[in-house]
């Protein structure tokens, strides 16, 4: 059969191969063959009044309040390959894919949170804050707040891609999606992201990362926003509980705790305090340290993807994290493990599970309101 295109790597970059090559942007919304750098009018065109057409007149779109846009709507059968995109940035801004004309979204995530940056604020990184890069296969964040990814996305019928502006200001929106036109193997699953938040985490309860899945597919990745509450001292003991098909109170898969799931261990710590690191599946890439004036909130923010260890399931998915750390110990008997006991703690924790199934899929949990969503 001849190559359809998709799964690129180094060992297939060689082979030729019957998919057409698109791409949309402000400059070419529809992805039409031939139809790039056309326009006369748009977001630059004061700046490219003494070029003209051809001369990045429309390189951006602008969103206004309360306004949701159509960024690409493509028919026909396909995958998209990688999404660059950058602007005015905060969790005010909603990203809803939604595939083969099913009735809602597959996808419906705040934008910092999709690309595993949650606490992300370019205004911040604009007036000389502190940029933090992501640095993974999937998903990159490189200067100056450029939001990058590369997982597939295959579609049979139609791919149909929004962005909402929630807040109260004008935001400004460089994007470019890249994809192709090309046969769909009938065992691709579908593309799926969830935003779930629990601020705070409810006493001896613990934060639902997915839950309500239906249909056959495999989880591929978690994206973690922890903000700590009060507390003090260790907060990352929690299990991360994978209950597969018919599990109901024990699952199959039950992690040894928050640091290990996300690829470290020994609570990130060197002699140089937390650790940050990214690598290919996982990574800790942002701690924000209280300052003792304004920041007074430990903040994380962390990615596990499981593409080379999906979790695979049948029929339904839910997983779990605990809100876990230690209660204070007598410093003196340190070294005997019968002094310390477990705290159930109650922090800001904000996830996106990452996972690809069949259609038609459930409905996602909605979104918390505007002020639900709101990074304090």
């Amino acid at each position: 059969m001849k190559f359809n295109g998709l799964n690129m790597s180094l060992g297939n970059l060689s082979y030729l191969s019957d998919a057409e090559s698109r791409s949309i942007t402000a400059e070419n919304p529809t992805g039409e063959p031939g139809k790039g750098g056309m326009a006369i009018k748009g977001f630059a065109e004061l700046q490219a009044s003494e070029l003209g057409q051809g001369w990045k007149v429309n390189p951006a779109i602008t969103i206004a309040p309360k306004e949701t846009v159509v960024i690409a709507d493509i028919e026909g059968m396909g995958s998209i390959q990688s999404i660059w995109m950058t602007g005015l940035i905060s969790r005010d801004l909603i990203i809803r894919i939604y595939w083969d004309n099913q009735e809602h979204p597959s996808v419906e995530v705040p934008f910092p949170d999709f690309f595993a940056c949650g606490y992300a604020d370019n205004t911040d990184v604009l007036l000389g804050g502190e940029f933090d890069p992501l640095v993974s296969l999937p998903v990159s964040v490189n200067p100056s707040n450029a939001f990058n990814c590369f997982w597939s996305m295959p579609f049979r019928e139609r791919c149909y891609f929004t962005i909402e502006n929630r807040s109260e200001i004008e935001r400004v929106l460089y994007y470019q999606i890249n994809y192709q036109l090309t046969q769909i193997p009938e065992q691709c699953a579908y593309f799926h992201a969830s935003f779930r938040r629990s601020n705070p985490v409810p006493y001896k309860e613990v934060h639902t990362i997915i839950d309500c899945i239906e249909g056959e597919g495999h989880f591929v990745g978690t994206a973690m926003c922890v903000g700590l509450n009060g507390a003090g001292g260790w907060w990352g003991e929690g299990e991360v509980k994978f209950y597969i098909d018919e599990d109901k109170e024990f699952p199959t898969i039950c992690g040894t705790g928050l640091e290990d799931y996300f690829l470290g261990a020994f609570n990130w710590e060197t002699n140089k305090g937390y650790t940050t690191y990214n690598s290919p599946y996982g990574g800790f890439h942002k701690y924000e340290a209280p300052d003792g004036l304004y920041k007074i909130q430990p903040r994380f923010s962390l990615y596990r993807w499981h593409i080379m260890d999906p979790i695979r399931f049948k029929n339904n998915l839910k997983v779990t994290v605990q809100d876990l750390g230690w209660k204070k110990f007598n410093e003196k008997k340190f070294d005997n493990i019968d002094e310390r006991r477990y705290l159930s703690r109650q922090d800001d924790i904000a996830t996106v599970a990452f996972w690809y199934q069949t259609l038609p899929s459930s409905p996602l949990s909605p979104l918390p309101n505007q002020e639900g969503l709101l990074n304090q």
